[in-house]
């Protein structure tokens, strides 16, 4: 015997035949792009040495996967995203902590956090490279850099949002400052921090293959720029469609995570 009413019944029915539907047409739309892609290559329509095609595609990509340098690549750029992701995160919490907990000094450091943010990373490319020296620290500090600034700026401004009704009334209880952080603040920004690491799952991978195409030797970002200088456009797209996935699996992860957080 069903627990749920009928009506509720017919809810859930509406939201997976929903959910259904809208899969089904991203499906829809990505095999509807790639035949089109194909036959407009088979044909000649488009120059497949500035385009490549799916079927060119794949072949660059079993190529890669027998001299075993698909999953070194892959894994390298999957490395570097993590550390930076993991270490943006952290510290973007902490940073915006602090600032909430104190506020003169986050009155004092907001301007230059939006000037920092402001700034474009690439263009310190060269200084990153003199500061770290030319290696995988100077991929995962430019990656660092792309995140963290805006990772502290949405959080802060979360917890700067949080309802004050709700503290309020804590403070009506003499509730600590710490009561406030850790049972009113913290928890009503959970989706708010999920939702920044969605962004940071991102700008991670930005930030690494800037630097890979600074500096690296391996890495996703490595085979985007071989290819250019060699004119192999087939290992370019090759590059860019598995940089696609590999973020689009980064952030199913965290969309995950997030379900189950929210229940």
């Amino acid at each position: 015997m069903s627990t749920f009413s009928k009506e509720h019944e017919c809810y859930l029915k509406r939201k997976r035949k929903e959910k259904w539907i809208v899969i089904s047409c991203q499906f829809f739309l990505l095999i509807l792009f790639l035949s089109l892609w194909e036959l407009l290559a088979h044909y000649k329509v488009i120059n497949t040495f500035l385009t490549s095609s799916p079927s060119q595609v794949i072949i660059t990509f079993a190529s890669l996967f027998k001299t075993n340098h698909l999953l070194l690549h892959i894994g390298i750029t999957l490395l570097e995203t993590l550390i930076s992701f993991f270490i943006a995160t952290i510290l973007g919490l902490v940073i915006s902590s602090i600032l909430w907990w104190y506020e003169r000094l986050a009155k004092i450091i907001e301007p230059y956090l939006t000037v920092l943010n402001s700034l474009p990373k690439v263009a310190l490319g060269p200084l990153i490279i003199i500061w770290v020296g030319a290696s995988e620290k100077s991929i995962v500090f430019m990656a660092l850099l792309i995140c963290i600034f805006l990772s502290i700026i949405n959080i802060y401004h979360s917890f700067k949002e949080t309802n004050q009704n709700y503290l309020t009334l804590l403070k009506s209880l003499n509730a600590t400052k710490k009561d406030l952080f850790f049972k009113v603040v913290l928890p009503s920004n959970l989706s708010n921090i999920i939702n920044n690491l969605k962004i940071n799952t991102s700008m991670a991978y930005i930030g690494v293959i800037m630097g890979e195409l600074l500096v690296s030797k391996k890495g996703l970002g490595y085979l985007i720029m071989y290819g250019s200088q060699v004119f192999n456009i087939n290992l370019v797209i090759t590059s860019v469609f598995l940089l696609g996935i590999s973020s689009f699996l980064f952030y199913y992860v965290i969309c995950q995570i997030e379900k189950k957080v929210q229940k």
